[in-house]
C-alpha cells in the first residue's frame, strides 16, 4: 500500500538530484549531505511506495531510476513547478501587485468612479477591482462590517473610525431648467428659495443631509416643501421637467450644464464646497492590493474628478 502521507520534500529533492547526479555521493555533495543520509530518505522513499525507485549498481551507488521511480521523479517535476509558481504569485500578493480590492463609493461618486477604475485597471491588470455603488449609509455600513476595502465619499464618517485623505473639490448647488423664474437672477434670496419645492434624495444620503443643513439655515423656522426622489438620476429628470429646483453635487450634473438642460441658480452662500475623501477602517490594516491602489489614487491628485 502506497503511502503518500510518508512522502517529504526532502525525499523528492534527493531522488530529482540523483536522477540529475547519476550517484548518491555527487547527490549528497551537491545538496550539502551525507551519502548516509541521502541513502536513508530514498529507502524512506522507497518504503512510502513499496516499491523499488532506483536500480542499484554493485557500490549500492545508484545507476538510474526504475519505471516507477521515473514516475515518481516527474510528478516531483511538476511538484516543484507549481511550488516555484506559488512563490511567484505569494511574492506579488507581498508587493500588492495582484490580489482583489473592493472600492466602494457614494452614489454620487458613480459619475466618476467608473473611470478611476479604468486607469487603475490600466495601471494594475492583475488586481482585479470591484465597484460598489451606495448611499452614504449603506458605505458606512459597508465600511464598519469589513465589506469593502477602500471608499470614496464625502465627509468621513465619525463612527466606524477611518483613516481619510482628502482628492479633491466637491462642490454642491441648486440646479433648475432653463426656463425658470430664477434661472438668471443674480440677487435671489432665502425667500424666493422657500417659494420653491425641492427635489431631494432619499434620508441617509449624504447629498440629502448638506441639502437639509443649507435649507436649515435659510429657512428661518419654514419647513420647505420636499419630493424624495431615490437616485440623482430620477432627481435629474424631474427638474428638467419643471417637477422642482434640485440641490445636488455639481459632479452630477455636468452633462446637464453643459448642454443647457439644467442651470445654475445663484442662491444665497452657494456653491457649497466640500471634499471628496479616500477612506479606510482605521481599525483593519490594507492589505497589499489596496495598499498599492490607495497610494496610486492618492497619487493621481484628483485628476480623474470631474472639472
Amino acid at each position: 500500500m502506497i503511502r503518500l502521507d510518508a512522502v517529504t520534500f526532502k525525499q523528492l529533492r534527493a531522488l530529482r538530484v540523483i536522477a540529475e547526479t547519476g550517484t548518491m555521493t555527487a547527490a549528497a555533495e551537491q545538496l550539502g549531505l551525507t551519502p548516509p543520509a541521502i541513502h536513508s530518505q530514498i529507502k524512506n522513499l522507497e518504503t512510502a511506495f513499496g516499491l523499488p525507485l532506483l536500480r542499484r549498481g554493485a557500490d549500492s551507488a545508484g545507476s538510474g531510476l526504475t519505471a516507477e521511480g521515473v514516475a515518481v521523479l516527474e510528478a516531483t517535476r511538476r511538484v516543484d513547478a507549481i511550488l516555484a509558481q506559488c512563490a511567484e504569485q505569494v511574492s506579488a500578493l507581498s508587493q500588492g501587485k495582484i490580489g482583489q480590492v473592493t472600492l466602494g463609493v457614494t452614489s454620487t461618486a458613480k459619475y466618476f468612479a467608473p473611470r478611476l477604475v479604468r486607469i487603475l485597471n490600466e495601471r494594475w491588470p492583475d488586481i482585479k477591482i470591484t465597484l460598489r455603488v451606495g448611499n452614504r449609509e449603506r458605505i458606512i455600513e459597508d465600511l464598519q462590517r469589513h465589506n469593502i476595502d477602500l471608499a470614496i465619499m464625502g465627509r468621513p464618517p465619525r463612527v466606524p473610525a477611518v483613516l481619510a485623505t482628502p482628492l479633491g473639490p466637491h462642490p454642491h448647488s441648486l440646479v433648475a431648467p432653463p426656463g425658470h423664474r430664477l434661472a438668471g437672477r443674480r440677487d435671489i434670496t432665502a425667500a424666493d428659495l422657500m417659494m420653491e419645492t425641492f427635489l431631494s434624495r432619499e434620508e441617509g444620503s449624504g447629498t440629502r443631509i448638506l441639502m437639509t443643513r443649507y435649507l436649515d439655515r435659510l429657512a428661518e423656522g419654514q419647513v420647505p416643501k420636499l419630493i424624495v426622489l431615490n437616485s440623482n438620476e430620477t432627481i435629474k429628470q424631474a427638474a428638467i421637467a419643471g417637477l422642482g429646483i434640485a440641490f445636488l453635487s455639481l459632479h452630477t450634473v455636468m452633462d446637464e450644464l453643459r448642454h443647457g438642460t439644467l442651470v445654475l441658480l445663484a442662491g444665497p452662500g452657494l456653491p457649497i464646497e466640500r471634499h471628496w475623501f479616500l477612506v479606510y477602517p482605521a481599525s483593519l490594516p490594507l492589505g497589499a492590493a489596496a495598499k498599492r491602489l490607495h497610494h496610486e489614487i492618492i497619487a493621481s491628485g484628483g485628476s480623474f474628478l470631474p472639472h
